[in-house]
């Protein structure tokens, strides 16, 4: 086994880092009852240090009602029973912090679940009490309130649910999400008060960062008015009265010498990069490289818009394909639409996975060579498919929401295949998986792909294990053939060439081919859908 790479000693490790997310529930299971588990997890440190990973982030593994994977919080600080327990969280943190490998956390500041303890004391104290000012209770409108306060749409791509719930004292409580997820009030003092302090309870126990989910969504117009789209500013979407929410925030993680994420969805850069300005947060999120089509005009300038929004800050780029609510990248890139959107997602979709395979493999070697820090989500590294999950075991709200329509995104969420010859592919579940695995997934199984010099896994390996070639230089574009990505890093010393074209390509003068997506053919040229990296 290759030994594992050592943590990095200086504090911007964040910068350049591989990260890789780990969705729990479909990680690896330790205790045989069909849901991943922090025992599995530890129980697969090994794994991950071989694969050469920088950090961990951990979609929310807190006590929740789990409507919707666990972003339905009831309880920031226990872990919840079908995970494990909070001293098995420290003792995952310590052990993985010993293989050089880092923890980030996931806060879920927007909402809460309707079980947490504040949510229920609000219900319980009634309209006009102190409890309720921590949410955001409203009378509705209409001659006896039978409507619901205002018109704003929900933040579940797709669905025509309401995002305001009436209860039966009359008052209206609102939730972007689902009505299990009430929305927090952020003008409140004791909200912000707490978040500090959870932030703070989970620095205390080693992590290294934490993840901002729906970062963009805090804050709301405290007249909640109606919704007009273009209409600014956006009465719940990157308000101004964010920005010192995280100013704060970044006081706490200085103290620790802590990162943040951001899940930040704006189309505006300029309004995207104020959130990473120096006292705010560190990173956050490229959605749209994630959601680009695989085309080499499109790509280049994600690229270019992507460096250029972060440079006035300072601040480092993130490399993403996929996550834990995305179509998976081999299926995606095998589609005829091969860029990404909630709507657009459907069901019996056409895919070529031999060609959507080949080009997630391209991917792979394209966003590991640019400038900034990389996020894998689990199973990416195994070349896994989407999952067309069956509609009597779909779990996620958003399918419903949808009334249906849309397919959720269970399907990228299927639990892991580790061994080929054991049951349920060595998930480690004595019982059914929460969701169910396909016939074929024990092809995918990570220990075939280990023994194999071609696979997925044995390629980004290797990847991860060159990508300091690429040093930490800016990037720079060579001249190329039309549909062809060609750029260097560190003066120069390291190419990474994309062919994205129709007609193989010859390579520029090099001293050695230091990895390929593919075999080059006969004529030692690049072909279709392949990428190289170069060592001039």
């Amino acid at each position: 086994m290759a030994q594992p790479t050592p943590a990095r000693t200086h504090l911007d490790w964040w910068r350049s880092a591989v990260i890789y997310q780990v969705y729990v529930r479909s990680f690896a299971d330790g205790d045989g009852d069909g849901t991943g588990d922090l025992a599995g997890v530890r129980a697969r440190l090994p794994y991950l240090a071989e694969l050469g990973v920088d950090a961990l982030w951990f979609t929310p593994w807190y006590l929740s009602p789990l409507k919707d994977g666990g972003y339905d919080v009831a309880d920031y600080r226990a872990i919840d029973p079908a995970f494990g327990t909070l001293a098995e969280a420290e003792k995952l943190i310590a052990e993985a912090g010993e293989l050089g490998i880092r923890t980030i956390v996931d806060i879920v500041p927007n909402h809460v679940s309707d079980q947490h303890s504040w949510f229920r004391a609000a219900l319980a104290a009634g309209p006009g009490s102190p409890e309720r000012e921590l949410f955001h209770f409203r009378p509705g409108r209409g001659e006896h309130g039978e409507l619901p306060p205002n018109d704003w749409p929900s933040q579940f791509a797709g669905s025509t649910e309401p995002v305001w719930t009436r209860l039966p004292d009359g008052e209206w409580y609102l939730h972007l999400f689902t009505p299990e997820q009430p929305d927090l009030n952020w003008a409140h003092p004791a909200v912000r008060r707490e978040h500090e302090e959870v932030l703070r309870f989970w620095f205390e126990r080693g992590v290294a960062g934490v993840r901002i989910d729906s970062a963009a969504l805090l804050a709301k117009d405290p007249e909640l008015p109606d919704f007009v789209e273009g209409r600014d500013p956006n009465p719940f979407v990157d308000r101004d009265e964010l920005h010192d929410i995280y100013r704060s925030w970044r006081r706490v993680a200085d103290d620790y010498d802590g990162i943040f994420v951001g899940e930040v969805w704006l189309p505006d850069t300029e309004r995207f990069a104020r959130y990473l300005r120096p006292d705010e947060l560190h990173t956050a999120f490229n959605f749209a490289f994630l959601s680009c089509p695989w085309d080499p005009e499109r790509l280049r300038t994600s690229i270019d818009e992507t460096l250029a929004e972060h440079a006035p800050v300072g601040a480092p780029a993130t490399w993403v394909l996929c996550n834990h609510d995305v179509t998976r990248t081999a299926t995606r890139y095998g589609r005829e639409d091969t860029a990404f959107a909630f709507a657009t997602k459907a069901y019996g979709t056409p895919t070529d996975l031999v060609l959507g395979t080949r080009r997630a493999r391209a991917a792979a070697l394209l966003s590991l060579a640019l400038p900034g820090a990389v996020y894998l989500y689990q199973g990416e590294e195994l070349g896994l498919p989407e999952v067309e999950i069956p509609r009597d075991r779909i779990e996620d709200p958003m399918h419903f929401r949808s009334g249906g329509t849309d397919p959720g995104r269970d399907g990228c969420r299927v639990p892991l295949p580790w061994v080929a010859d054991a049951p349920y592919a060595g998930f480690g579940s004595q019982q059914e998986t929460w969701l169910p695995q396909p016939v074929n997934w024990s092809s995918y199984a990570a220990d075939l792909q280990a023994e194999d010099s071609g696979s997925m896994l044995r390629l980004y390996r290797e990847a991860i294990r060159l990508r300091p070639a690429f040093g930490d230089g800016p990037l720079t574009w060579r001249p190329a053939p039309d549909g062809v990505l060609h750029f260097v890093r560190q003066d120069g010393a390291a190419h990474c060439l994309v062919n994205l074209s129709a007609t193989p390509v010859d390579l520029p003068d090099h001293s050695e081919l230091l990895l390929g997506s593919g075999p080059l053919d006969p004529q030692g040229r690049l072909p279709q859908d392949t990428a190289v990296w170069l060592r001039a």
